[in-house]
């Protein structure tokens, strides 16, 4: 898998499109996506666009999708995973991540609520019973790996403990204000791979993009602040997924290059702890500003 990741989190269709198809053109090989977001057609239509480019063949392309949370019976995980992999276009899929450790109520609808407006949870099903379903999907080749999103460590060591195939990645918000180190670890001590998501900070302000060391790192080394914490990620040792929605910002985000050594630990050091995405906590997404 590519280290350096296109995620597809983008609301609007056509910009969908024309990002996927720019990111390829920028370089990236590696693509993110998920059935949560709603565009896996679109995603798949910039796919076609940047192979039929040239130059590019499927092979070379890296594409991971995610199982929601409402598809976590083990009877609904292989027409989940062949929905999405029909809306993509593609004949198979290089992994297939769990997208959060919560299951809700099996059916159509994505955020299934109740009277109140609460979540309305399944406890009819485990999150091994659904990792079984997942590992069947590998033992027929329908994809080629597969791991969890969204997860803490104390859930992951006990399905870790538990699974006949282990997962491959671990998909988890990181950046410096949450460093996920502890997590981090026990993937390195495990052969997993730490994928991390909103490594800038998912663009909220005030954020790692604005921090003072940050801003500092960016001026002396000619860098972005973006460029700059997209270089601590990579240098951390594991894998970043970027949302550039232009071609320009396509190609500064793959621009990366390995930070000086006393640049990389003055990032280690910044103390700022914030968690932009509570779906850890409750199954249900969203990148709302929550200062600590």
């Amino acid at each position: 898998m590519p280290a350096l990741g296109f995620g597809t989190l983008i609301s609007d269709a056509a910009t969908t499109t024309s990002a996927t198809r720019d990111a390829l053109e920028a370089g990236y090989r590696h693509v993110d996506c998920a059935e949560r977001y709603r565009n896996e057609r679109e995603v798949g239509e910039g796919l076609r666009l940047g192979l039929a480019a040239g130059g590019v063949a499927r092979e070379d392309i890296f594409v991971t999708t995610k199982l929601w949370n409402s598809n976590h019976r083990p009877e609904r995980v292989r027409p989940a995973f062949e929905a999405s992999r029909g809306r993509l276009g593609l004949d198979y899929l290089d992994l297939y991540l769990v997208h959060t450790p919560f299951a809700f109520q099996p059916g159509e609808e994505q955020d299934p609520r109740d009277e109140n407006g609460n979540v309305i949870y399944d406890n009819g099903v485990t999150l091994l019973d659904t990792w079984r379903a997942m590992e069947d999907l590998v033992d027929h080749g329908q994809c080629r790996a597969i791991g969890l999103s969204d997860i803490t460590l104390d859930r992951l060591r006990p399905l870790y403990e538990s699974a006949r195939i282990k997962p491959a990645v671990v998909e988890v918000e990181a950046h410096p204000y949450l460093p996920e180190t502890e997590l981090m670890e026990f993937c390195k001590e495990k052969g997993i791979l730490f994928l991390a998501f909103a490594p800038l900070g998912h663009g909220i302000r005030p954020g790692p993009l604005e921090d003072p060391v940050v801003s500092q790192i960016a001026a002396r080394i000619g860098k972005t602040p973006a460029q700059v914490l997209l270089a601590w990620a990579l240098q951390r040792g594991g894998a970043l997924l970027t949302t550039p929605k232009t071609a320009e910002r396509a190609r500064e985000n793959f621009d990366i290059s390995a930070l000086p050594a006393d640049a990389f630990d003055e990032i280690n050091r910044i103390q700022t702890r914030q968690r932009f995405n509570e779906v850890v906590n409750t199954g249900s997404g969203g990148f709302l500003p929550q200062s600590k």
